[in-house]
């Protein structure tokens, strides 16, 4: 630190003492000198604690990266698995009436893997035929996937599954692929494309109703109310509160700082601390990141998809991404990764996910 820093603060704090020292003899043992050094040693301990407070490694309590780890990525079913009571007619996302008379062959695809989430949690994973490419939790893994690498529909595959029942988004579906599936005359309901901590009950709900599961739908969004308002009642409590930035990385070529609506928003706030993309004045959900965008954000922590870590090189690679270095978490190297298919599903994992996140942020960090 500069010259007001801990270390010169008590540099001259000693100093004044040898002064106090020389100038009274043998009767430097009256109060008045006892006094004086009294004041000058607390002295040193104000200034102290105040320096040492500006430090992010003591407003953390932590270094060094960590992973947040769930025990299980699968979704925990309801038992038993459900009777759905169909016909149910639903109005989908795109403002369409849809009747659902079937739902023994299910495919949910979006760009978070939340509709397969949420039918597993339901109990209907063994109604599942086919996936995104973000639902690759263990329970479905091997179900054929019928999006590419940039989470694009693939109408061929998603054909050749002959689902009873697609269910996908206005988002993960462009107008064109909507045309498509119109024409093949499969069943599509779509569902809302954003991904908030507001939106887990509903978007539970409205899948559990497609599905004609509906009482279903209640209890697992209820399950999953209860165990996210657990999750962050158990938060730590700090003061200030923690500076944390969501980074989208897919190599060096795509790297984005989060900011409002991005939904790792939500689930910061969930966490008891700031978002420090959106306190920095980032406007959109994602940004791409610069030096000056960093370096005002100025976060304590970072917080990463595991995969998207991974295809910048892990922790040095992203020391390397432009402003990273200049900020405390770069200083501390503060990374927090998570698996892809958790971390912004906002589905029935989200109360875990919120308690696993609290443990790598405020728990000991894995080095």
């Amino acid at each position: 630190m500069s010259e007001s820093g801990p270390e010169a603060a008590a540099e001259r704090n000693h100093g004044g003492t040898a002064l106090v020292r020389s100038r009274f003899t043998s009767g430097a043992r009256t109060r008045r000198a006892r006094a004086l050094l009294a004041g000058l040693a607390a002295g040193l301990l104000v200034l102290t604690a105040a320096c040492g407070g500006t430090e992010p490694a003591a407003t953390t309590g932590q270094q060094g990266p960590a992973t947040a780890v769930l025990d299980n990525l699968d979704p925990v079913p309801l038992t038993p698995a459900p009777v759905p009571a169909l016909p149910a007619t639903v109005r989908s996302f795109d403002g369409a009436e849809v009747t659902v008379t079937d739902a023994s062959r299910i495919v949910a695809a979006d760009r978070y893997g939340t509709l397969a989430q949420i039918v597993y949690g339901l109990g209907l994973g063994d109604n599942l035929v086919g996936r995104s490419t973000a639902a690759s939790f263990p329970a479905v893994a091997d179900l054929p996937n019928v999006t590419g690498g940039n989470g694009a529909l693939n109408v061929e595959s998603i054909l050749a599954l002959r689902p009873s029942v697609f269910l996908t988004d206005t988002t993960s579906a462009s107008p064109a692929v909507r045309e498509q599936l119109r024409a093949t005359g499969i069943t599509v309901v779509y569902f809302d494309p954003e991904r908030t901590m507001e939106g887990v009950v509903p978007q539970i709900e409205a899948v559990a109703g497609a599905l004609g599961v509906p009482e279903r739908g209640q209890q697992l969004a209820q399950r999953t109310q209860d165990e996210i308002a657990a999750a962050s009642a158990a938060v730590p409590a700090r003061e200030p509160p923690l500076r944390i930035a969501f980074l989208y990385l897919r190599s060096s070529a795509i790297t984005m700082l989060a900011g409002p609506g991005s939904g790792a928003d939500a689930l910061i706030a969930a966490l008891g601390a700031r978002d420090a993309g959106v306190e920095s004045g980032v406007s959109e959900p994602f940004t791409a990141i610069t030096s000056e965008a960093m370096i005002a954000a100025a976060p304590d922590v970072l917080l990463v998809m595991t995969d998207g870590m991974k295809s910048i090189g892990g922790v040095d690679g992203i020391s390397q991404i432009p402003g990273i270095a200049q900020t405390p978490a770069g200083r501390n190297k503060r990374i927090v990764d998570m698996s892809d298919s958790v971390l912004l599903s906002f589905g029935p994992n989200t109360g875990r996910v919120i308690t696993a996140l609290s443990d790598a942020i405020y728990g000991h960090p894995t080095a």
